[in-house]
């Protein structure tokens, strides 16, 4: 069954509760932010624009700021803890591994925000507070979310430095790339513990005023050998999208019962990276070493019979691995890089829309199989 939200082009709502911006920073916690920003920056074409450490007065963390087009990923690892915070980061990568600490948020109004959410019921993390430098000031505030995740809700209208006040702008680790390899944010998914699901998609509704914009229930995610569930929630722009998983009973442990176990927890399972070209995108990534998950070819034997013409070849989508589905408004084309760290945790998506709002729908057996295939091999099936 697939539920879809109203008017889901609508522009902001007058009325909106929650009013967000979009996607201010994924912020990730990680044991050598160093080796990690060099990683992106080579392997996702992203460019270090800014950096945090004991250069420049940070003596317990040291962070990376990296970006594409208005996506922005910050590393951060910690050097010597020596605070709450510090202590926090050091055995959050002890017990997780590397992992999403903060799905920053940005508002217009990062104190009504933060009000909103706590009035209906959220667990205040941090206070507004208000952080300056030569650049201007930032407000900033931060809910919790399932897991250890949190929300900062940043507020940054009138400030215009490289990243936040603290830190210094950086010039990029490598060569940039001719071409960006993706351009934003399209959605980030958690996965949450069997029974979870439905508390935190009405944390959403009622904290942040999210509206429901998918849900995929029973054999719409199933295998022969396991299944999950998700629900989909969303602002009224759709400039912020969060999936929702959890498992579900089936013969096998399903991928993710695979991630609760690895990671200790609920967390962020994957982030999808909006591209204007994949071929290009998985091509150029391809080449710099990043893993994407196998294909049978024969889900491109009768591809064209379902899912119609794309601006891709058929052939050239065989070749690379690229998924391809189908709906009433048009058609995307994704593709799902395997883990990026040693635990079968994080991983991310690459997807280029045409007209479609969906998340792949057509493509979940094809993908969940070949999620199996790779738990599998590594004895966690």
């Amino acid at each position: 069954m697939t539920e879809t939200i109203e008017n889901p082009t609508s522009t902001a709502r007058q009325d909106d509760p929650f009013p967000v911006q979009g996607m201010d920073a994924v912020v990730f916690a990680v044991g050598n932010a160093k080796q990690a920003a060099h990683y992106y920056s080579t392997a996702f074409g992203m460019q270090l624009i800014a950096y945090s450490g004991p250069e420049n007065g940070s003596r317990e963390t040291a962070s990376y700021v990296l970006k594409n087009g208005s996506a922005r990923f910050v590393f951060t690892s910690v050097i010597k803890p020596s605070t709450d915070w510090g202590r926090f980061l050091a055995d959050h990568v002890a017990e997780h591994g590397d992992g999403v600490i903060d799905l920053a948020i940005q508002v217009p109004d990062a104190r009504a925000a933060y009000a909103y959410a706590v009035d209906h019921g959220a667990r205040g993390i941090e206070e507004p507070y208000e952080t300056k430098d030569e650049h201007g000031t930032v407000v900033r505030a931060a809910i919790a979310t399932y897991g250890k995740t949190r929300h900062t809700l940043v507020q940054r209208s009138d400030y215009d430095g490289p990243y936040l006040p603290g830190f210094i702008a950086a010039e990029p680790m490598v060569e940039p790339p001719a071409k960006r390899v993706f351009q934003a944010i399209d959605h980030c998914v958690g996965n949450v513990e069997l029974g979870k699901m439905n508390e935190w998609v009405a944390f959403y509704n009622k904290v942040m005023g999210f509206t429901n914009m998918k849900e995929f229930v029973g054999d719409d995610i199933a295998t022969e050998y396991s299944a999950l569930m998700s629900k989909v929630v969303a602002d009224g722009t759709l400039k912020v999208k969060f999936p929702i998983n959890e498992p579900a009973i089936a013969k096998k442990k399903s991928q993710i019962d695979e991630y609760l176990e690895f990671y200790g927890g609920a967390g962020v399972q994957h982030i999808a990276l909006a591209t204007n070209d994949i071929v290009e995108s998985v091509r150029m990534m391809r080449a710099a070493g990043v893993k994407f998950l196998d294909t049978p070819d024969s889900y491109y034997d009768t591809l064209g019979e379902w899912a119609g013409e794309t601006r891709v070849p058929v052939e050239t989508l065989r070749e690379l691995k690229i998924l391809v589905d189908r709906d009433e408004d048009g058609y995307l084309l994704q593709i799902f890089t395997k883990p990026v760290q040693d635990r079968p945790t994080v991983f991310f998506e690459m997807i280029e829309r045409h007209g479609s709002m969906g998340f792949g729908k057509g493509n979940f057996k094809a993908l969940f199989e070949a999620i199996e295939r790779e738990q599998e091999k590594r004895g966690n099936l």
